[in-house]
């Protein structure tokens, strides 16, 4: 008798947990899928988010990667003429061609003049935007304004930027140089309904840095937090989404929730810009 209340209790058990199991399975199946639009950062491409896709399209959600005209494996077409217009351009039609709706709209770095443009261009289209250590330009600037100028360390020749760490022969994938007409060419932010989108500012801060430091200096985070966006750090230098792509990639479908706060309509609360 015992043997058999000893079996019964095993079997019972196992139905208890195939059943938790099968719950389980549905709540995730049943979780919300998004679509993300990935904007790369200045002389880079889509390449250098591949790790961080392949993460967010295994928890099943849908990723585009965008390589900018003239970065990345579309180098071959680069020219001085290339400038954010063209830039803009090409993730509006990525999103208008492929039929996109309610995107997860992401840029890293330089890219964030990108979607703010694209933004600006077809915020219908858009669920929720989030600059990973992105520029965050008002209207009317551009890459140059929000910087000073080229990056310490680059060359400019021939109306093209090149980055001092990419030497003749490096094999592919790396950066490349860029038109500096991306760079000196201000964006457009004037539509109300793009100013009406839930957004998440993502600062990535070394170890070797406070938020706290990062806060009082960066104007990025400071007309982030001016128009009510949500803040949010995440550990590492500025290309984390390489030292840590699933960490990323975790931030990233977390941020989707996050909403903007109500803010001042007095002038003097507003950032330095």
């Amino acid at each position: 008798m015992k043997r058999r209340n000893l079996t019964t209790l095993a079997l019972l058990c196992c139905l208890v947990a195939t059943l938790i199991a099968r719950v389980a399975a549905r709540a995730a199946d049943a979780s919300e899928k998004f679509t993300y639009v990935i904007v790369h950062g200045a002389t880079a491409g889509g390449w250098e988010w591949k790790r961080t896709a392949q993460f967010l399209n295994g928890d099943g959600h849908t990723t585009y990667r965008v390589t900018l005209t003239g970065l990345g494996e579309r180098l071959h077409l680069a020219n001085p003429e290339i400038n954010l217009e063209t830039h803009i351009n090409d993730v509006v039609n990525l999103i208008l061609f492929e039929d996109l709706h309610d995107v997860v709209l992401t840029g890293h770095s330089y890219g964030g003049m990108v979607i703010t443009g694209v933004m600006d261009r077809v915020p219908d289209r858009i669920r929720h935007v989030i600059f990973l250590d992105a520029a965050v330009p008002d209207d009317g600037m551009s890459l140059y304004d929000l910087f000073g100028g080229p990056r310490p360390g680059a060359t400019v020749a021939d109306g093209m930027m090149q980055v001092p760490w990419v030497k003749p022969g490096t094999p592919p994938p790396h950066n490349v140089a860029q038109s500096v007409k991306c760079f000196s060419q201000p964006v457009s932010y004037q539509n109300p309904r793009a100013k009406l989108l839930p957004v998440t500012y993502v600062a990535f801060v070394p170890k070797d840095k406070s938020a706290e430091e990062r806060a009082a200096t960066d104007k990025s985070w400071q007309r982030a937090v001016a128009r009510g966006w949500t803040i949010r750090t995440f550990p590492g230098g500025h290309v984390a989404q390489q030292e840590d792509p699933r960490g990323v990639a975790t931030l990233m479908q977390q941020a989707v929730a996050d909403r903007n706060k109500p803010v001042s309509t007095n002038p003097d609360a507003a950032s330095d810009r």
